[in-house]
């Protein structure tokens, strides 16, 4: 038990770090924008360019966790999302990309690695509940990035911000080194990648109808809580809400994703199947979606506040559920990389969905139209599971 709570404990930190990191470039974007005169839009193609990177090395991961443990990855992670940050704080449009590139490998790793630690000391029955609860650090980080990001934006700048940030992930990681004699134990030295890991984990994915049901899942939820952490604040900021107030309202909005996370887990851990569950929450993210295009077209930051309230509780809060079953289903011995191919689907929609709404803000000039669309793959995904669930409990 003790080992249980030291491992959820450091890769709740760990996943705090990473999204912090990870999000912060979106929560600040409007003063990005700003600084550097460049159109919104760039925002879809920097996401984008972050799920590239992002799905390339939730792909390849699975082996250099085995060869070198999953804390060694975590601290890997954490050094590459700190340089990141770095990088991007030069300016031009190159350093962005590379930024880009970075910032999506190095966050993308961090959740196979803790995955994979977790999978080793969480009892079967209650690991939707305790996965749950370490994914309660990806709102913890959007948390903090909504209300310090903007904070340090209005003090020191966009590129103070992004500095302090970053140094901070890579502070972090070098604090982790204590805990890796214990949780690297399990490691393989001997094992090598090879680039025909690549293939080979989506093979395992794609085989199993539990994984690729899941992955499928994974695709709508990750590119729909992308679009929503990426454009949300500056969509506020265009009906005339300042950058600290918008993030503000992201910020509280997250916190709803904490509980919320917990109870979904706890609920498919004994009351629900977690196809159910993330049936349920793919509908209620589409629903949502459209309470999104109401508040702008109303213009009340009341209907909006509900309406992120409303996505956090469902595109912020299915992680645990998710992570839980894939590494239920997972192959002896591949938790970490049958979790890493589940997520590259996720890495997938990050990476379509931004491109999506990019393009529908640049032909119609309309948020809303963005929202609305990027939403529909939830209500697919959220009827495909819900029948599914419920015929295998029939």
């Amino acid at each position: 038990m003790k080992l249980l709570i030291l491992a959820l404990g450091t890769m709740f930190l760990q996943q705090t770090f990473a999204a912090l990191g990870r999000n912060l470039p979106a929560i600040i974007a409007p003063a990005i924008i700003a600084d550097l005169a460049l159109d919104p839009a760039w925002i879809g193609i920097y996401v984008a360019m972050a799920s590239a990177g992002a799905l390339v090395a939730q792909l390849g991961c699975g082996s250099f966790i085995i060869r070198d443990g999953a804390l060694r990855m975590s601290q890997i992670s954490l050094v590459m999302v700190g340089i990141a940050l770095v990088v991007a704080t030069p300016g031009p449009l190159l350093f962005f990309a590379v930024s880009a590139i970075l910032l999506g490998a190095g966050a993308a790793m961090s959740t196979p690695a803790s995955s994979h630690l977790l999978g080793r000391y969480s009892p079967i029955r209650y690991a939707p509940l305790v996965f749950s609860l370490k994914q309660t650090a990806v709102p913890a980080g959007l948390l903090v990035a909504g209300l310090l990001g903007p904070l340090l934006t209005n003090d020191w700048g966009w590129r103070g911000a992004m500095l302090a940030i970053g140094a901070s992930c890579i502070v972090f990681a070098v604090m982790l080194e204590p805990t890796r004699r214990e949780f690297d134990s399990d490691r393989n030295p001997s094992r090598r990648f090879h680039l025909s890991d690549l293939p080979r984990t989506l093979t395992v994915v794609l085989r199993n109808p539990g994984l690729r049901n899941l992955a499928i899942a994974c695709f709508a939820f990750v590119g729909m809580q992308i679009v929503f952490v990426s454009f949300f604040v500056t969509y506020l900021v265009t009906l005339d809400v300042s950058l600290a107030t918008a993030g503000v309202i992201f910020s509280v909005a997250t916190l709803i994703a904490v509980p919320g996370r917990v109870f979904w887990g706890w609920f498919s851990s004994v009351r629900a199947s977690p196809s159910v569950v993330l049936g349920a929450l793919g509908v209620g993210t589409a629903a949502s979606t459209l309470l999104v295009a109401l508040g702008g077209s109303l213009g009340s930051l009341w209907v909006m506040g509900l309406a992120a309230f409303a996505l956090s509780s469902t595109v912020l809060s299915w992680h645990g559920v998710l992570l839980a079953e894939a590494a239920r289903l997972a192959p002896e011995g591949m938790r970490g990389a049958a979790t890493g191919g589940v997520l590259s689907f996720g890495q997938m929609g990050s990476l379509v969905l931004p491109l999506i709404y990019s393009v529908a803000l640049t032909t119609t000039g309309s948020h809303a139209v963005g929202f609305v669309l990027c939403g529909l793959p939830g209500l697919v995904v959220g009827v495909m599971m819900m029948l599914g669930g419920r015929r295998r409990t029939s």
